[in-house]
């Protein structure tokens, strides 16, 4: 795996680091961050999407990020999409 750090929440404490990395090998992201509530979780679940089944599979997760991230993701995105047009 080619894993690329990008860069770990500014406001992180001791216990807690949302973080995003960039799998240039497997062109993906990589996100972790902190567990839903239960309700919040539920209703996700519930929500219906066309063309995807209700609920969540096992092999998937919800998870939440702060909106302080959103450039790191970006800066993850644009990494994986350079990492993708390489022959």
């Amino acid at each position: 795996m080619s894993l690329l750090f990008i860069e770990i929440d500014p406001n992180t404490g001791d216990h807690e680091s949302p973080t995003v990395w960039a799998d240039l090998e497997e062109k993906e992201l990589i996100l972790q961050g902190w567990k839903p509530s239960p309700e919040l979780e539920a209703e996700c679940a519930a929500t219906e999407v066309p063309g995807h089944a209700v609920g969540i599979p096992d092999s998937e997760a919800v998870i939440r990020i702060p909106a302080r991230m959103v450039g790191m993701i970006r800066e993850a995105c644009d990494a994986v999409e350079r990492a993708a047009q390489l022959p």
